[in-house]
């Protein structure tokens, strides 16, 4: 056992009675007591500072976020737009088709815009009140845009290394007035693709393509271009499964196609304007290039054939570049291109928007319609003529595609494909569904000057012209439908194959 301390008194002797011992003991004890309980209080006293502290501190935090939140919201940087995303979330703010309750920022357009004014009165001149962000091409103040899951309409084309997912030798169906490379076109612009800003486009797999489609029915509507995209959806698609060709009306303006292993049916049906029109004849009683075109009447030939589709693709605009007379209630009231004292010329952007109003009415009224049938309208997309047209020397022999700053903001281009947009938007506003959506593609077509045939065709079909409006297949046509698929994917339940 360890000795008991003693008292300073006795370290010098040698032996100490008990009672000492046991008075000295006792002293030491205290001493110990005591000095354990200030520190045991001057610990507690540390801690509940400590405790004290934090809790000011976290509050003090807390209010702190909380009124920095609240400035940020409250910031004239910061849009209504952008503040609700943040709240609801990036999967509600993704949705790819039209909401009638997505009509932030967009243009509202009201019946007055589009009425034609009597005969003998003069239109007021149009305001617009389009955003600086949709003239420029900037989709994040669209509201059909902002509800996309991928932003596709802007970006850049970048090198593609592995080239088309079909050539001209491996698609059985392609026409052979687009078979550019069999007449010596270079074969530099097979190999790009579309980058949009900040998400990527997938490569088209045609076996995910048909098993989204798999017993359905879809049907491009329009001019040629239409033509041009079922022609390109056709060669893609036969890579997975060749298509039997079901049927061709007398003129070749519609056809039919069916991939029976999928039950899928693919169509094209032409039509210029939508609307009826017929052409101007001349003083010998032949048609001319002019056409008459009656706003308040649509083409039979394309809305009789709407029952029974499950997915419409319209499209359109290059006709109307013509000189063409618009007429109304059985008269004419005015015209675009014209230049006649007698007419009122209203120009292309508003028979645009009449007839693509009309068009998308007529699709949301129909009767006999599935009623989940889904339209998406893809947005005009230009020629490329340099230095004259068809037949007056024109050509388009760019090798690449080109620049942003070599493609005008101001271009007819850009407000048609507002008037587009504006348009699907209305339509899904007003019947309150969902089943409208746009396929944007004009900025990245716009950039593709390379993608033409040009000069490069079967001289057998037409003499000393250059073809800069079609494209060529492969080719950056076949971006329309990447765009397509992407669509068609974000809004089926069908199983994808990976």
């Amino acid at each position: 056992m360890a000795p008991l301390p003693t008292s300073p008194s006795s370290s010098g002797t040698a032996s100490a009675s008990p009672r000492l011992l046991l008075h000295s003991n006792s002293s030491e004890w205290n001493v110990v007591v005591q000095r354990n309980i200030k520190s045991s209080l001057l610990l507690l006293l540390v801690l509940s500072t400590v405790f004290v502290f934090s809790v000011l501190l976290y509050s003090s935090h807390g209010f702190g976020a909380a009124a920095t939140g609240e400035a940020i919201t409250q910031s004239p940087l910061m849009t209504d737009l952008d503040v609700s995303r943040s709240v609801r979330g990036e999967e509600q703010a993704d949705e790819p088709i039209v909401s009638a309750e997505n009509n932030v920022t967009a243009e509202q357009s009201s019946a007055a815009d589009i009425s034609l004014p009597s005969a003998t009165s003069s239109p007021a001149p149009a305001v617009s009140t389009t955003s600086t962000a949709e003239q420029t091409g900037d989709q994040s103040s669209v509201g059909i845009q902002d509800e996309e899951k991928c932003d596709m309409s802007m970006g850049k084309w970048v090198r593609e290394q592995k080239g088309p997912v079909y050539t001209n030798l491996t698609c059985p169906t392609l026409p052979d007035f687009k078979n550019c490379q069999k007449y010596g076109k270079d074969p530099g612009h097979l190999f790009w693709r579309w980058q949009p800003d900040g998400c990527d486009l997938p490569r088209f797999v045609p076996e995910r393509f048909l098993d989204v489609v798999r017993g359905k029915r879809l049907a491009f509507i329009g001019d040629s271009l239409a033509r041009n995209q079922m022609d390109s959806l056709l060669c893609l698609l036969s890579q997975a499964e060749t298509p039997t060709h079901v049927y061709a009306d007398a003129f070749d303006k519609f056809r039919t196609w069916h991939f029976p292993a999928h039950n899928f049916t693919l169509m094209v049906m032409w039509t210029e304007f939508y609307a009826h029109a017929v052409p101007v004849l001349d003083a010998d009683g032949k048609p001319t290039a002019s056409f008459d075109i009656h706003l308040d009447r649509l083409n039979t030939n394309w809305t009789s054939r709407l029952p029974g589709l499950d997915y419409a693709v319209i499209s359109g605009g290059n006709w109307f570049f013509r000189v063409n007379y618009l007429w109304e209630d059985g008269r004419r009231v005015g015209c675009v291109n014209c230049r006649e004292a007698n007419l009122t010329d209203f120009g292309i952007a508003y028979a645009v928007r009449r007839v693509i109003r009309a068009a998308l009415e007529a699709i949301s009224q129909c009767q006999d319609c599935k009623s989940s049938l889904v339209t998406f309208l893809r947005t005009y997309t230009p020629d490329h003529f340099e230095h004259g047209s068809w037949f007056s020397g024109g050509y388009c022999n760019r090798t690449q595609p080109l620049e942003d700053d070599e493609i005008s903001l101001e271009s007819i281009g850009w407000e048609l494909r507002r008037v587009q947009s504006e348009e699907v938007r209305r339509a899904g506003e007003t019947t309150g569904s969902k089943r409208f959506g746009v396929l944007d593609v004009t900025k990245a077509m716009m950039l593709r000057a390379d993608g033409h045939p040009g000069g490069h065709y079967d001289k057998r079909w037409v003499r000393n012209a250059s073809d800069c409006l079609h494209w060529c297949l492969p080719g950056p046509v076949d971006m329309w439908n990447d765009v397509l698929l992407q669509r068609l994917a974000e809004i089926s339940t069908a199983p994808v194959a990976r």
